[in-house]
């Protein structure tokens, strides 16, 4: 291991294994024009078996500081009980990362990202984005605080951003473009807002095959097998996408090689609004890609509450793609919004171009499970006709029977012994996130 240049703080040369580093500080110099990382690999070099530990990486307040520890061509690293702040982009940089990786020619894995506090500006954490032939595989994300400080946000006093006043480069908290069996699970996810073409989600599941001057450079790239459960996104500008696209349509830009197997349970989506410049929508689900379209996706036990003027999920599809399948999407507990479910966009080519729920589930999705839901305050123009069969609506907030609701935000969403929706789910459960496993599943979140 050797220090590096302003670029790179510490660098790991090709081979070295068997590290922790325990209690340090690392940051970078303070008024230089570059955008480093703290930690990485050697260019094109491997490493196995680090631990970073207890330690606090860190940029500074104004400088742009792109990457904490960059995870690109290593295998079996925990990073654990760690604190990253100030990184973030605002100039010689766009996208900052705590921790990243999903690219290169190494068969990346497994990792340990566990009990740490992660402040980023662009993604806490972003697998993909770049040239790779391989996919980071058994990525483990737990008890982690996922947290974007409001003194980022223009607009608000004080405002902290660049060196020239620019806001710092704000995007999402979670990405996956490339990394194959993810558990993401206890986890505090707070404060995001839309900035940079993004609209400020707390979580997103998109295989990329990135688009770049040297053509497409990840045709390979794939998210397939994660699992997200018992875990709070708060204050956001929308809830979870999970999309396939592609990177630079308009100069040749392809499909990556799979989108798949997604699963969401136990999760509180709480205060998605408008006010944070996203859409304030649970989710997006929607296919780009001709062929082997988004499939296999199962929403249970959700308890969200979108932006009550806007919309509840987003789905899109051309229809002249192939259709997507495998949906499952039972047990929730969710505001519809005043457009429920409502059309990603495409005009007639789209799958959901009618924005009704049945009929764009029906049109957009092969074979689905639309069912056991409570669906809280419907328009009054989309009657229960409108919906799938077999699912349940509540005319106001009162009737669903919170302990506290407090608006949809930060409330204490577990239903009272009364509640109609108490022991309904097809397993027997409530409806909506499992409240009781969630709050003790976030108890050690700091």
């Amino acid at each position: 291991m050797v220090s590096g240049n302003e670029n790179t703080l510490v660098t790991f040369e090709s081979g070295a294994n068997h590290y922790r580093l325990l209690g340090l500080e690392l940051t970078r110099p303070t008024g230089t024009k570059a955008a480093p990382t703290l930690i990485s690999v050697d260019k094109g070099g491997t490493a196995a078996y680090i631990v970073l530990d207890r330690s606090w990486l860190h940029g500074t307040t104004h400088d742009d500081t792109r990457d904490g520890f960059s995870l690109t061509g290593t295998n079996y690293v925990a990073v654990v009980h760690s604190y990253f702040s100030d990184f973030h982009c605002a100039s010689a940089c766009t996208d900052s990362h705590a921790v990243s990786g999903g690219a290169g020619d190494h068969q990346d894995g497994p990792y340990k990202i566990a009990h740490n506090f992660l402040e980023a500006a662009g993604e806490a954490i972003l697998f993909g984005g770049a040239e790779a032939t391989k996919t980071p595989t058994d990525i483990t994300i737990r008890f982690n605080h996922f947290f974007k400080p409001w003194q980022w946000m223009k607009g608000n006093e004080p405002f902290v951003g660049g060196p020239d006043g620019n806001p710092f480069v704000v995007k999402n908290h979670f990405e996956l473009k490339n990394a194959a069996r993810v558990l993401v699970a206890a986890n505090l996810m707070e404060n995001v807002w839309a900035g940079f073409t993004q609209s400020g989600y707390g979580i997103v599941l998109t295989p990329k095959n990135q688009h770049t001057t040297e053509g497409n450079v990840c045709p390979l790239c794939e998210v397939t097998d994660v699992t997200i459960r018992y875990t709070h996104v708060i204050h956001a500008g929308g809830g979870i996408v999970m999309a396939t696209g592609i990177s630079a349509p308009k100069e040749g830009g392809g499909p990556a090689l799979a989108g798949a197997r997604w699963s969401v349970h136990d999760v509180i989506l709480d205060d998605l609004s408008t006010r944070y410049g996203g859409p304030g929508t649970a989710f997006q689900i929607s296919n780009s890609w001709p062929k082997n379209a988004v499939n296999t996706v199962t929403i249970n036990h959700v308890t969200a509450f979108p932006e009550s003027t806007g919309y509840m999920m987003f789905v899109g599809n051309k229809v002249e793609n192939a259709s997507m399948y495998g949906l499952a999407f039972t047990n929730n507990l969710m505001v519809t919004g005043r457009y429920p479910i409502w059309n990603t966009g495409g005009g007639e080519e789209s799958c959901a171009y009618k924005d009704v729920p049945i009929t764009s589930i029906v049109s957009c999705f092969t074979t689905y499970t639309f069912a056991n839901n409570g669906l809280i305050t419907p328009p009054p123009f989309y009657t229960p006709s409108t919906w799938p069969a077999n699912n349940m609506f509540a005319q106001t907030v009162d009737d669903v029977g919170f302990t506290n609701f407090n608006n949809g935000n930060g409330g204490n969403y577990e239903l009272l012994s009364n509640s109609p929706y108490k022991n309904q789910g097809t397993d027997g459960k409530d409806l909506g996130a499992d409240i009781v496993g969630l709050n003790q599943a976030l108890q050690n979140v700091e």
